[in-house]
């Protein structure tokens, strides 16, 4: 008998007294996405308001400014000599690199390359002092950024461990106005990570604590 099936059993002999209702069970295979179609109510709002582009790509930077990212904007030429002042005032001597991360984005960056290894630590990773990634959508919305894993944003504990994260956003094609919007764009069998702001919590007292469980500081750039 596999795991799965011991769980089930467990679930089963768990519901063996609950009265059933009508509701139809859930089918497993190619007809659950159709089942989810016929059952799930879909008819929430898309997106909130009428925006235009610009009008998004500005709700985006203030939402995400909310959350104490610090938002940079340029365009695609400034790119690299924008990664090597934010990386300079930062002190970085190293900076991780995802395996895909386009190479002209850190043409000018003096600091070391530190490549995405299967083999790399937490402790080697809790030395590199920033990691540069792009991103899957930005949400404007919930100033969300979300990540899936793709060769120009590596392996999700890279964008956890560093305490410094600086994610690129192509503006506008990256940004969409919503959650509703951003998830028709992701494949959910992929890594997701959503980002909202540094990493941070509080206490009983709301005491503001910021790296507890990802970077103390992120820095997102909107590149148009």
């Amino acid at each position: 008998m596999s795991s799965r099936d011991a769980i089930l059993g467990r679930v089963r002999r768990a519901l063996a007294d609950v009265r059933q209702d009508g509701t139809p069970p859930v089918p497993e295979g190619p007809g659950r996405d159709s089942w989810y179609d016929q059952v799930v109510r879909r008819d929430y709002l898309r997106e909130h308001g009428d925006r235009s582009v610009g009008q998004t790509v500005d709700l985006l930077a203030e939402n995400l400014a909310d959350y104490r990212a610090i938002v940079h904007r340029c365009t695609d030429d400034e790119l690299s000599d924008t990664l090597m002042r934010l990386l300079a005032e930062r002190g970085s001597g190293t900076v991780l690199v995802p395996p895909g991360l386009p190479p002209y984005w850190l043409k000018a960056v003096d600091a070391t390359r530190v490549h995405d290894r299967a083999r790399s630590t937490p402790h080697e990773l809790d030395r590199v002092d920033s990691v540069v990634t792009g991103c899957a959508v930005a949400v404007a919305e919930t100033g969300t950024i979300v990540l899936d894993g793709s060769p120009d944003q590596g392996r999700r504990r890279i964008t956890l461990v560093p305490d410094h994260h600086i994610c690129v956003v192509r503006v506008p094609d990256q940004v969409v106005s919503s959650v509703p919007r951003a998830l028709e764009r992701l494949d959910p069998s992929r890594p997701l990570t959503w980002i909202s702001g540094p990493s941070a919590t509080s206490d009983i007292e709301l005491d503001r604590v910021e790296g507890v469980h990802g970077p103390r500081t992120l820095e997102v750039v909107l590149v148009g």
